[in-house]
């Protein structure tokens, strides 16, 4: 079994790509497409299914890359023992959350502390963000409202609290002291979708405090409800991590129970020694609460 013929296939496995996989290898792309090549060749198996737009894993290569992502894990965990004294001056590091505020402070210190490491950052939903640290196609990640499960090493950032997103010139602008849940029954609002975490904790907010606003449109970005609440179409919500310096709108805060966020930084405990994962977890503690 040649091993630089599964690192490609690894590589490609995680990366969705040849050109990004062979970034990663540090070798040409068709160097990584023939090691892929034969491969398949000699085992006589399609790995992979390759499309106009990306690389997609077949039944097989599902299970391979399984056996691969462990593999090279494994491998990854020995060069961290061998490496122990030696300075962190080079590698990549997978990057994960689910929003741009906190990470990105992180981010800068990071290339601060460690200017020739690479990072790839991906930005997506909670359950996205979760789902990609849990199958290892992130090394780090910025998670919000994340329980402790077994084999998920969790740090506290900070928490945050849901605020009232209006036009700039609302009434409510000028409230210094916030607004009253109370004050949001039957007001038409324009949300994220349902499965948003923001979404979720202000709902049940809503339920326990029998307020009941009228969501007008359902949207799938804190950029698109920016978009609609400057449009003046409604009144959005937004975490007070992530409230925008858009001046066509304003955040106020709410006054009630149930409107907290608790925002973490998570690794896996078995990949927690790796040595850029151990460096960017060590950033947590020193996170501005």
């Amino acid at each position: 079994m040649n091993l630089f013929q599964l690192r490609a296939f690894d590589a490609v496995a995680r990366e969705g790509s040849f050109t990004r996989a062979a970034a990663r290898l540090f070798i040409s792309q068709p160097a990584v497409t023939g090691h892929i090549k034969t491969l398949e060749e000699h085992y006589q198996i399609t790995l992979l299914r390759r499309t106009a737009r990306r690389v997609e894993l077949t039944e097989e290569g599902i299970k391979l890359a399984a056996i691969t992502r462990a593999m090279f894990g494994l491998v990854d965990e020995a060069q961290v023992m061998l490496e122990a004294n030696r300075q962190l001056l080079t590698g990549r590091l997978e990057v994960a959350a689910d929003g741009p505020h906190l990470v990105m402070p992180m981010l800068a210190s990071l290339r601060e502390r460690y200017p020739g490491i690479t990072v790839n950052l991906r930005l997506g939903n909670a359950q996205d963000t979760l789902a990609a640290l849990l199958s290892e196609h992130a090394d780090v990640a910025v998670l919000t409202e994340v329980e402790p499960r077994k084999g998920l090493m969790l740090r506290p950032l900070k928490a945050s609290r849901i605020c009232a997103l209006v036009p700039s010139g609302h009434p409510w602008q000028a409230l210094s002291g916030g607004v009253e849940m109370a004050q949001l029954d039957q007001v038409i609002m324009v949300l994220r979708e349902p499965a948003s975490t923001t979404r979720r904790t202000f709902d049940l907010a809503c339920e326990q405090a029998g307020v009941s606003p009228r969501v007008l449109l359902e949207l799938d970005s804190r950029e698109a409800v920016t978009e609609a609440v400057a449009a003046q179409l409604g009144m959005g919500i937004v975490s007070s991590a992530e409230v925008s310096q858009d001046p066509r709108v304003h955040a106020v805060p709410i006054n009630g129970q149930g409107l907290t966020n608790r925002h973490l930084l998570g690794c896996m405990e078995r990949r927690a020694q790796l040595r850029l994962i151990k460096a960017f977890m060590e950033l947590a503690p020193s996170y501005p609460a």
